[in-house]
């Protein structure tokens, strides 16, 4: 790509940017946006007075605690799917068509959801914002990495992992205030809304120039470029300016008729699909980081963390029981804030091995503190772990994918990687609670044992990926 190395972002550029961030934002809004509602959506809560229908949908769904985790888990098996087919729609149809794609699924699914008046809309919804999440997660971080100004591509790359963090706070700051039987709906149709916005401005935002130069559409990547980068105008193709030089008096017919010519798909690699980064031998090591350190960030069982930490803070905090999970998200929000000043002056390896350090330590002391009834260890080492995760191993691998992947294996490695992000988060909930069990022999004052193979797993992963990832 001859374009020279931009700097920073025009104000459009600015706001591109932040369009993009949407669906990053909305995989984090429907992570948490049951958990608030959930006891007002399944009829768990209910008020009395109120009549059993609100502007003709009942004010609730009936079901029992098995159907609301298949409805909760459901989100995972569709991330999954969208996932798995991101890179094909992301080659196809571009950076932005994959964005605008993940808004159209994302409108329809949470729109079936805040209307439901049934079970099967409800879970059919779930799936589909599972699958608008799948796919945005896979283009979100390679279209922030491909616009980014070199000299802020870290600090831009880590606010894939901010949105996602500002969307969890922002969906149970709104539960608290909206779980009610009238207005629970209020919280999934806030999501569609914000997705149909988020249509209704893609004309106005242009396609990254790294896929327009892929595909040969010179001026288009010129265009784009000049848009979103300072000093942009200075951006010009050789071989569209060799074509001015040599023709100066082209006609607007034959300018037109040279930008359709203008797409050259010669000296450009074809796009690798998803069996082929799996077989050869050439992508076995991007392969390898970008597995590594998705295992890396799931495998740290901070899910599992998150699991225990409303229990655990409400003993220790029992008057700000309702604002526990809140009070997390607001620490994972303000410790997400420093990679993005950190990160290109300490480097991705060094702020992964922090983190990773921290993580397996605090993880070390959850299962000590809960081991031995400490209460008041146990909180603040979950509180450590989730600051630690949040400055690396949480944003730190979304900003690595595109870095680490040759430019014809970007989407395909991607799609690899988040799928299997979402496998193992899968499985680290399905085994869990059986595993807690297992090591404990039902003792609770057993139960900080499963941290310790959490830890161990951090530990192997990291070291794995450190013996490949230079930085």
């Amino acid at each position: 790509m001859a374009v020279g190395e931009p700097e920073a972002f025009t104000f459009y550029g600015w706001v591109v940017c932040v369009w993009v961030l949407i669906v990053s934002f909305q995989y984090g809004f429907h992570i948490s946006s049951l958990n608030q509602i959930s006891g007002v959506l399944t009829c768990e809560t209910t008020e009395p007075s109120l009549p059993a229908t609100y502007y003709g949908l009942p004010t609730c769904i009936p079901m029992d605690n098995p159907t609301f985790s298949v409805l909760t888990s459901i989100y995972t098996v569709g991330g999954l799917l969208g996932s798995v087919g991101a890179n094909v729609v992301m080659d196809k149809w571009g950076r932005k068509g994959a964005c605008l794609a993940s808004a159209f699924i994302m409108a329809v699914g949470a729109g079936f959801m805040g209307v439901a008046a049934t079970l099967s809309p409800l879970v059919i919804g779930r799936l589909l914002t599972g699958v608008a999440a799948g796919l945005g997660l896979c283009v979100g971080p390679i279209y922030i990495s491909e616009i980014a100004p070199s000299k802020i591509k870290g600090a831009v790359g880590v606010l894939t992992q901010f949105a996602i963090v500002v969307g969890i706070m922002i969906t149970q700051a709104m539960g608290l205030q909206l779980a009610t039987p009238r207005t629970w709906r209020a919280v999934l149709l806030f999501s569609s809304t914000l997705s149909i916005a988020q249509l209704l401005v893609g004309p106005i935002i242009v396609e990254s120039p790294v896929w327009l130069n892929r595909h040969g559409l010179l001026r288009a990547k010129d265009a784009s470029a000049r848009r979103l980068w300072k000093g942009g105008h200075a951006v010009r193709s050789p071989d569209v300016a060799s074509e001015d030089a040599e023709d100066p008096l082209l006609g607007a017919s034959d300018e037109h008729s040279s930008v359709h010519s203008d797409r050259r798909p010669d000296g450009h690699e074809a796009a690798v699909t998803v069996p082929q980064v799996v077989l050869r031998r050439e992508f076995r090591k991007p392969l390898a980081i970008v597995c590594f350190s998705m295992l890396c960030q799931q495998l740290s069982g901070v899910n599992a963390v998150l699991y225990y930490s409303n229990n655990i803070l409400s003993k220790a905090l029992p008057d700000l029981g309702p604002y526990v999970s809140l009070g997390i998200t607001v620490v994972n929000f303000f410790m997400t804030a420093a990679p993005i000043f950190l990160i290109d002056r300490l480097g991705r390896k060094k702020l992964l091995s922090l983190s990773a350090t921290g993580a397996i330590i605090s993880l070390l002391g959850v299962g000590f503190g809960l081991d031995s009834g400490a209460v008041a260890l146990a909180s603040i080492t979950i509180i450590s772990f989730i600051a630690s995760f949040a400055i690396g191993i949480g944003p730190v691998p979304f900003v690595m994918i595109p870095e680490v992947s040759p430019q014809q294996a970007v989407s395909a490695l991607s799609s690899v990687g988040l799928s299997l992000n979402w496998i193992a988060n899968f499985l680290v909930g399905l085994v869990f609670l059986p595993l807690r069990d297992f090591l404990s022999h039902g003792d609770e004052s057993k139960e900080g044992r499963v941290f310790y193979v959490f830890a161990a797993l951090l530990a192997f992963f990291t070291f794995m990926l450190f013996s490949l990832y230079r930085g």
